[in-house]
């Protein structure tokens, strides 16, 4: 993919997923020897993969979640529970092997691929362990406090999304058929709960919760930050290069470049918590055919999760209560997407199984 790949022409190639696989998907699970969409959800999983991909033998064998890392400026409003100095922290550990991402990912047989968009350290790669597994994209030493002003320059948003889409695109290219998208970053469930008070219209109360944990008082000030943010920077929701510009993070722009590459190029995206679907509402506004190719890992405890995937008109596969983000819930959905893939490709019809259909 050549460096000058604009959003527009991103956009401009994405098309809708073709009705005609789906419609020939269904058919064939009307045939399976059991009784009439017996297994749920996973038939509509297993379907739309089929629309997808474009095939009756959908596969995800190569699996991969790339974690997009960035700091932000809010952080000095004490919006968090954790200091700054975390996010580099948690980097160095992905890159070692030793977070949740990474013990989820070895169970569904995933790479893991992180990428510094933003965090404040530069890393030393030649004395890190697993630093192979690091890129380095940084767009600046963390974002500007946007309870103060815009978090980056509109150039900067869109410099984000493009990273994003060309990381996953090479990917794509390398042969990965499924991707998940993760996070890490102190502060950023501030940016996203301001993304989605702007771009669902949902009051901020509604949409602002504890992220790492902090507790009443914290939540309080969290939710005037945002409500702050909003109002200094008054970010148009049908804009979404304006909304990231001055209420987002880089890592957020990253994950919406990742969700407009699945649909460009018809790949699978599997998406995390709540900081991936405020990446997963920027894309949308951008291009709203993106959601043909989303699948929600879970959904997250995080207050305003639930009415972010309503907007976006998405179910989540899983429920458990989690909150970590790092990619963990949309990874660990993938098993369950596999299992719909296999379901889908082996077992018999009734004409194969030699068992009389109902009639």
């Amino acid at each position: 993919m050549t460096n000058d790949m604009s959003i527009k022409k991103i956009v401009e190639g994405i098309e809708p997923l073709d009705g005609k696989w789906i419609i020939k998907a269904r058919e064939r699970t009307a045939q399976l020897v059991m009784p009439t969409r017996a297994l749920g959800r996973l038939h509509d999983i297993s379907e739309r993969l089929c629309g997808i991909q474009k095939t009756l033998k959908p596969k995800i064998d190569r699996k991969a979640v790339l974690v997009m890392a960035g700091d932000h400026g809010v952080v000095e409003e004490g919006v968090s529970a954790y200091p700054q100095e975390v996010t580099g922290a948690m980097v160095q550990t992905f890159l070692a092997g030793g977070a949740g991402i990474n013990a989820i990912s070895r169970h569904i047989g995933s790479d893991v691929q992180v990428i510094d968009m933003g965090i404040i350290p530069d890393l030393d790669t030649d004395s890190i362990n697993g630093a192979h597994r690091l890129l380095k994209r940084k767009m600046s030493h963390g974002t500007a406090n946007l309870a103060r002003g815009p978090a980056m320059t509109r150039q900067m948003a869109e410099k984000a999304i493009v990273t994003g889409f060309e990381l996953a695109t090479d990917l794509f290219r390398k042969g990965i058929e499924i991707l998940g998208t993760g996070d890490m970053g102190i502060g950023n469930t501030t940016p996203s709960a301001a993304i989605g008070t702007v771009v669902t219209g949902k009051k901020p109360e509604q949409m602002v919760g504890r992220g790492t944990g902090i507790d009443d008082n914290k939540l309080i000030k969290k939710r005037e930050v945002v409500i702050r943010g909003i109002q200094v920077n008054n970010p148009d929701p049908r804009d979404g290069l304006d909304v990231l510009s001055k209420v987002g993070g880089f890592e957020i722009g990253g994950i919406a470049g990742c969700v407009l590459a699945g649909a460009f190029h018809s790949r699978p995206v599997v998406i995390d918590g709540f900081i991936s679907t405020a990446g997963a509402l920027i894309a949308h506004t951008l291009c709203p055919l993106v959601t043909e190719y989303i699948f929600a890992g879970h959904r997250s405890e995080e207050a305003g999760h639930g009415s972010m995937l309503k907007y976006l008109g998405i179910e989540p596969i899983l429920d458990l209560g989690m909150r970590l983000g790092e990619g963990t819930g949309g990874a660990l959905a993938m098993s369950v997407i596999e299992g719909a893939v296999h379901m889908f490709n082996e077992v018999l019809t009734f004409e194969e199984a030699g068992v009389a259909d109902k009639d």
